[in-house]
């Protein structure tokens, strides 16, 4: 069975601060993994009038947030009891985007049916 052999390249970088070859001793360093973070999620929220039909607000959740009919059903009724229902939580600009598609669309409709979106907790 035959070994592996690995080859480590320095850097001709005194401010090696990641990793790589310490010169002093001759040693491998590792590597500082970077820190990834999660961008910030906004829910897109529904809010409620007293003009638009149920059915309109059923056919924008199964349209622009992919509900079945129960589940778009559902958000409505929260929608038209709360006065507002979170509909989906995305990043920023897919967050964006879904509330101008729903208000466009809605005015589109001559519907007065508004969106718009919060940062999450």
């Amino acid at each position: 069975m035959m070994g592996h052999r690995f080859c480590i390249r320095a850097q001709d970088n005194d401010d090696d601060d990641q990793g790589g070859i310490d010169h002093e001793s001759g040693q491998a360093t590792l590597l500082d993994k970077p820190q990834l973070k999660r961008p910030p999620m906004f829910k897109v929220l529904l809010l409620n009038d007293d003009y638009t039909p149920m059915e309109f607000v059923v056919h924008i959740l199964e349209k622009f947030f992919a509900m079945n009919r129960e589940k778009a059903t559902q958000i409505m009724l929260k929608v038209h009891t709360e006065g507002a229902a979170t509909v989906g939580i995305f990043p920023r600009d897919i967050a964006e985007t879904k509330s101008e598609q729903v208000n466009l669309y809605s005015q589109e409709n001559n519907h007065p049916l508004m969106s718009t979106i919060e940062m999450t907790d």
